[in-house]
């Protein structure tokens, strides 16, 4: 099946905000009086945000009444942070022009609701790009499950079996093989080396890399 379409995933490969969702996780961790290792915090990279609190305040046996406002407030503050100082992740002209002249449909599917959604898109001046955008928020599960990345293809009007993913994290690099797609992974630094990445198509340090010779690779 030829390849037609790509579809992004967003915090972490297109925009470096995940160590800003680290510090907003921090800062409001620390009023539960827990913290998490940078091991702990790589675990669930790449959760919703409803499903990462969930996880760490049953790790640390904080009472469940307290999530939703732990939810809430780190949201809010990674909008902020996201709006004031993120910064466009290397590669990412590069890339999207890659694909815009080879006529492919672009989407994006994320784990992020609107709010940071809208934030990112316009920061860095993508959205008349998009074709699709799915999020993962209001679903019954998010990454690792496909359903996001097979409801960006729908809304494409592409096959699951036509599309190119592009994702930073384990979690999303298993949504999008469950949903049978072909997926690039550009891993963090410090998760370079990691061997479970190998269950990507290709793994790249930089979306800058990406050129034709890869994707005939694919």
């Amino acid at each position: 099946m030829q390849l037609n379409t790509v579809i992004f995933d967003m915090d972490g490969l297109l925009v470096d905000s995940e160590p800003l969702w680290g510090e907003a996780a921090v800062e409001v961790f620390n009023r539960y009086n827990f913290q998490l290792t940078a091991a702990q915090y790589a675990t669930t990279t790449g959760m919703r945000t409803k499903e990462f609190v969930e996880w760490w305040f049953n790790h640390y046996k904080i009472e469940a009444r307290h999530m939703a406002d732990a939810e809430s407030a780190i949201l809010k503050s990674v909008v902020e942070k996201v709006g004031a100082k993120a910064k466009p992740m290397p590669g990412v002209e590069h890339i999207f022009n890659f694909f815009i002249e080879r006529n492919f449909k672009i989407g994006l599917a994320t784990s992020s609701g609107q709010p940071l959604i809208d934030v990112v898109v316009d920061k860095l001046g993508i959205r008349n790009f998009l074709q699709a955008i799915a999020s993962a928020e209001g679903l019954p599960y998010g990454k690792p499950h496909p359903q996001v990345y097979l409801n960006c293809a729908e809304a494409l009007d592409t096959r699951p079996t036509q599309c190119i993913c592009f994702e930073d994290s384990f979690n999303g690099l298993i949504a999008a093989k469950a949903a049978r797609m072909k997926c690039v992974v550009v891993p963090a630094p410090h998760d370079r080396k990691n061997e479970k990445f190998n269950a990507a198509d290709l793994k790249i340090s930089s979306l800058a890399n990406f050129n034709t010779l890869l994707m005939q690779s694919l």
